[in-house]
């Protein structure tokens, strides 16, 4: 069992910056962050795994940078020339294996949610 709680949400206009943050409570092998609007499928947006490897999606390669902290259980996700399509419910995900399509693997542990909105 692993307990997530994501921070950092917030509203900004087009062309911003924002940092998003998630404490673990214990150590995983994989974190994750996830989004979704409604109507829209949930997806993958940055993944990190403990031997640094990372998965980003198209839509946010060269724009979003995600980190982690294996002392400290922490995750972040540094967005910058934020757009009004990544408007979303972002969460923080936890997972002890690892596959590059899934973002983690499918043992998933799941933050509640910090919400972004990038609007003018």
């Amino acid at each position: 069992q692993v307990q997530l709680v994501e921070s950092g949400g917030g509203s900004v206009q087009p062309g911003g910056s924002l940092r998003l943050s998630c404490v673990a409570s214990k150590y995983t092998y994989c974190m994750a962050w996830f989004r979704q609007t409604p109507g829209k499928e949930r997806e993958g947006v940055a993944a990190i795994a403990r031997d640094g490897r990372t998965k980003y999606a198209d839509s946010v390669q060269g724009r979003f940078t995600i980190s982690r902290d294996i002392a400290k259980n922490t995750l972040v996700l540094e967005m910058n020339s934020l757009k009004a399509e990544d408007t979303a419910m972002f969460y923080c995900v936890a997972s002890n294996t690892w596959l590059t399509n899934l973002y983690c693997g499918d043992d998933k542990y799941w933050g509640q949610g910090t919400q972004v909105t990038v609007s003018s």
